[in-house]
């Protein structure tokens, strides 16, 4: 029976979830695969912390060209993350003719475009099932199961500590920053936790399913990304008496013409699917012109979860070593010389319903004001929530839901209405997504 020799570069979380996978299903992939999986080398700046599990000494390295190196090493697993080395170290493992699978969404939102193309030259294969959405086998699906669909559209719930928190603040109707904490204190939330919370994490996974769905290059600054520290208690108490939840959501649209392309706090329908993904859990919701409606959904992180995809990466190289096949699948789902360059919808041009909430002096005229400015920018009024008085002329939060409206205009509406004397905090907003079925 033939090996299949693997190196790993990292041994970390998911690195220590990948060695238990190794070790406790050998007989099972080996039963699937007709082949063994030998685990050759484990490289990691730290080989003397406690991982718990049990590997041979003699396979750990601190030095990652120990296993690039290797003859006998038939495919890379960079575990690493971030940008560099991780980067160096896959380029080398490709011109060395070595296959790579790895879990790192950033660097291929940022650098996909040259390792794929270093990778083709090659003739090796690179897979990144693990880098979207941990265990959901959302990339294999979008390249094999539904690759005969033109997509219209990609939604996905992708950070799980930002669902997390969003869902304790719902079911708890607690504010941000205590939820935030208990987070850490959890594990749940990094110590800084700025990549996810900024929504920035979330845009390096839409980076890849949008070039994935649409076939198109697509850079981390091209998408509209926002965070969700300026969601309070109090926005989402509103969004629950209007029927809404709100989670941040990655969304890609294609009209035929242009991408949009936008990470941040979304309201959607409370009993739409996308709405019942609560925790850690992360979803992607895809709509292809044939197939329709389809939804994903699972574990987005953890050392199990990500393990498993990382392993099925790592076998489907291994089937392809067996059959001799090579690039049979592109690896971006469109092969390269079809991939487009297409225009981004700029965000002042999308046309969505949205949540409107001023802090308003609580005084004769001021709906009258206020619903005025909106009137003049083509923004009409689909429901109010106006809280009964407190103090005589103190400040009360207006909550308004709109009609569909240009973004530009509301932002300029927006605007005006903060200039008003009766208006006493700037206003904020919530774009609505009521079309994910």
């Amino acid at each position: 029976m033939k090996d299949i020799r693997v190196g790993l570069l990292g041994f970390g979380t998911i690195g220590t979830g990948t060695v238990k996978v190794f070790q406790e299903n050998a007989r099972l992939i080996e039963e699937r695969l007709g082949a063994r999986l030998v685990l050759a080398g484990i490289a990691d700046l730290d080989i003397t912390t406690d991982r718990g599990v049990t590997v041979d000494a003699g396979i750990l390295t601190t030095r990652a060209d120990d296993l690039l190196t290797n003859p006998d090493i038939d495919v890379i697993v960079e575990l690493i993350g971030g940008y560099e080395p991780a980067r160096t170290f896959v380029l080398k493992a490709i011109e060395q003719g070595k296959h790579v699978v790895t879990a790192n969404k950033a660097l291929l939102a940022v650098h996909g475009e040259e390792i794929l193309a270093a990778a083709a030259a090659k003739g090796v294969e690179v897979m990144f099932e693990a880098a979207v959405g941990g265990g959901i086998p959302v990339i294999s699906a979008i390249k094999e199961n539904l690759c005969a669909n033109g997509f219209h559209s990609v939604f996905g719930i992708l950070n799980g500590t930002c669902n997390y928190i969003l869902t304790r603040m719902t079911n708890e109707d607690a504010e941000f920053s205590a939820v935030l904490r208990d987070a850490q204190a959890k594990g749940y939330a990094e110590a800084d936790p700025t990549f996810d919370l900024e929504g920035i994490d979330t845009a390096h996974k839409l980076a890849i399913l949008i070039s994935l769905c649409f076939g198109t290059r697509i850079t981390l600054e091209q998408i509209y990304t926002e965070g969700i520290r300026s969601v309070s208690a109090l926005d989402i108490q509103f969004a629950k008496q209007f029927g809404y939840k709100i989670k941040l959501l990655a969304i890609g649209k294609f009209d035929g013409e242009q991408i949009e392309a936008r990470v941040h706090p979304t309201m959607i329908p409370h009993n739409y699917p996308l709405a019942d993904v609560d925790g850690v859990f992360n979803a992607v919701r895809l709509s292809g012109d044939f197939v329709g409606p389809v939804m994903l959904s699972g574990r987005g992180a953890g050392m199990e979860a990500t393990a498993s995809a990382v392993m099925g990466d790592v076998m489907a190289i291994a089937r392809n070593i067996l059959s001799g096949a090579r690039g049979r699948t592109p690896a971006m789902a469109y092969r390269s010389g079809t991939v487009k360059t297409l225009a981004i919808k700029p965000m002042t041009d999308i046309i969505s319903q949205y949540f409107l909430r001023f802090s308003a002096m609580d005084k004769p005229g001021v709906m009258a004001q206020i619903s005025g400015v909106l009137g003049r920018y083509d923004i009409s009024i689909a429901s109010m929530i106006q809280p009964e008085r407190q103090e005589e002329g103190g400040a009360v939060p207006i909550v308004i839901m709109t009609h569909e409206a240009k973004e530009a205009n509301v932002r300029t509406a927006l605007d005006e209405i903060d200039a008003l004397s009766v208006v006493k905090e700037k206003s904020l907003f919530i774009r609505i997504e009521s079309e994910i079925a």
